[in-house]
């Protein structure tokens, strides 16, 4: 299992952080997905098949970019 904290300077509340959930948690191999809007950050654990990348590109898709 990888665990990485993403930080995303869009998140603003924790409205931002619900539609990230929701987006991530879609993903096949995601286990979690925690997030704090006050430090503009959201952990994520996974699994393959998930990559790094993948989590990266799914963030941008959703308007919430990794910085």
């Amino acid at each position: 299992m990888e665990k990485h904290v993403f930080t995303i300077p869009n998140i603003s509340c924790g409205h931002c952080v619900m539609t990230i959930k929701n987006e991530l948690t879609e993903m096949k191999g995601v286990v979690s997905v925690e997030g704090d809007p006050a430090a503009k950050q959201v952990t994520v654990e996974w699994n393959a098949p998930t990559t790094r990348d993948a989590i990266e590109a799914l963030l941008k898709e959703v308007n919430y970019p990794a910085a």
